[in-house]
């Protein structure tokens, strides 16, 4: 279960909010003045996924209390037990009493999170989101079955999946085999590039939003279409970011997103599973936000001098700073990492 933990991190952190930089690189300039429109009581960090959520100042009980109770349903759906929590909402066990089928039952609480034009806005552009992602049919993304919304509460059903989040194989002490770890970021290659094909940016792409089988090797990537709702200029309660140790220049300069940055995401994801550590790291928001930006990635045969030859190339093109420089296409992204893999035996 991912609990969110409190946590004070200072003014600096506190000075960081929704509004978007102007396009162009992240400067400290842009982090100390163009993001802070507003000031925040405390900050709230995910520490399984380095996810942060700035609580707004004086808006009383935030979303996380508001969804301590356990509702008996949701919609048609009966809700069993929590799974587990993340920034945007809860994940249940349930029942579609319909079919007599169990399902995953994500719940967002959007009249907590929005209001006015914010709340209108960010339920057309769950349910538009939650229509496309419902459209993808891929081994390697979860299958939706419906969404819909109960006092106030949008929840997306989805297929019920075995194993466990990526995070626990990104500590060092726990992590994959080489091999093993570079086919199971081919294949969410292959699914990025099938969804890229669909016109689907999933823009929260990193461990926690995959989960994985080894006994079964079922491979899923989840949460396509909730990443869009952090677009919404501003919650009742909050502010959310995202995944910011995961996220591509362009994202975090506030312009707008494609498939390749995607990629630079997932490229950060495999570079943790096969290290145990993120490859951009800072003491502070605003640093992390600009190694990510201006600094160049570390190399990876540095880290870990046993790993095959070629990947500190992949690496180099997947996390490259503008995205024309970058590699190509999830297909292109998996087909590196096969041939890396099979040169080693792998």
């Amino acid at each position: 279960m991912i609990s969110p933990a409190t946590r004070d991190n200072g003014p600096g952190l506190a000075m960081l909010a929704r509004r978007p930089v102007k396009p162009g690189c992240v400067t400290p300039a842009a982090i100390r003045g163009e993001i802070a429109p507003y000031t925040f009581r405390r900050v709230m960090r995910n520490q399984a996924d380095d996810t942060l959520i700035m609580k707004n100042a004086g808006r009383g009980a935030g979303p996380a209390e508001a969804r301590r109770a356990l509702p008996e349903r949701l919609g048609r759906y009966k809700i069993l037990h929590e799974l587990g929590k993340g920034a945007m909402g809860v994940v249940y066990r349930a029942l579609d009493p319909t079919i007599n089928r169990e399902v995953a039952l994500k719940a967002i609480p959007l009249a907590a999170e929005f209001e006015g034009e914010e709340l209108e806005e960010a339920r057309t552009k769950f349910f538009r989101e939650a229509e496309m992602a419902g459209r993808l049919s891929h081994p390697h993304i979860v299958t939706i079955f419906d969404a819909g919304e109960d006092r106030g509460i949008a929840y997306i059903a989805m297929e019920l999946l075995r194993g466990r989040h990526l995070v626990e194989y990104t500590d060092a002490s726990r992590l994959l085999p080489t091999h093993e770890a570079l086919e199971i970021v081919a294949r969410l290659a292959d699914a990025l590039h099938y969804a890229h094909l669909s016109r689907v940016v999933h823009r929260d792409i990193k461990p926690a939003n995959v989960m994985y089988d080894p006994q079964s090797a079922e491979l899923k990537i989840t949460d396509f279409g909730i990443a869009r709702l952090t677009d919404t200029s501003r919650t009742r309660t909050g502010v959310v970011l995202g995944t910011p140790s995961f996220m591509s220049p362009e994202q975090l300069a506030g312009r707008a997103v494609t498939g390749s940055s995607d990629l630079f995401s997932l490229a950060v994801t495999a570079f943790q599973l096969l290290t145990g550590q993120l490859p951009f790291r800072g003491d502070s928001m605003p640093a992390l936000m600009l190694k990510i930006a201006n600094e160049p990635n570390p190399r990876i045969r540095n880290i870990r001098p046993d790993l095959p030859a070629g990947l500190d190339e992949i690496f180099d093109r997947a996390m490259a700073k503008q995205p024309a420089d970058r590699i190509a296409s999830g297909a292109a992204f998996a087909c590196a990492l096969r041939d890396v893999n099979a040169a080693t035996g792998g």
